[in-house]
């Protein structure tokens, strides 16, 4: 029951956006931590900066996800989420995938090899 209310909690996760950034929050890593138990589920997070004018939004959004997803599988856990900034997000925390979506990645002609945009 927990992996399915995960999966659900996750699926919901990636339809949540900082508005700045064309990735989904989950995979740029702003989420740390899912913690379900029989009585809670609680979400650790971060924001890519502690003056984020989203800092407010994006939590209220998770926090619907997380009830939303609890409440399709008939279970009676309550949601919590968390918000900290230790350790600080870095870059190093976004998926592949949204790498290569945000276009993290430069073509380096001279070796020819894919090299990352901030090393």
């Amino acid at each position: 029951m927990n992996e399915q209310i995960e999966q659900g909690i996750i699926a919901g996760l990636k339809t949540v956006y900082d508005p700045e950034i064309p990735v989904n929050i989950y995979d740029l890593g702003l989420i740390y931590k899912i913690d379900i138990d029989d009585v809670k589920v609680n979400i650790t997070m971060t924001l890519t900066s502690a003056f984020c004018p989203s800092a407010e939004e994006i939590p209220a959004q998770v926090q619907v996800v997380v009830e939303n997803a609890v409440k399709e599988l008939n279970t009676t856990r309550t949601a919590s989420v968390e918000v900290v900034f230790d350790p600080p997000w870095t870059n190093d925390r976004v998926s592949e995938e949204a790498r290569l979506e945000m276009g993290m990645y430069d073509y380096d002609q001279e070796n020819y090899s894919m090299d990352h945009w901030q090393e």
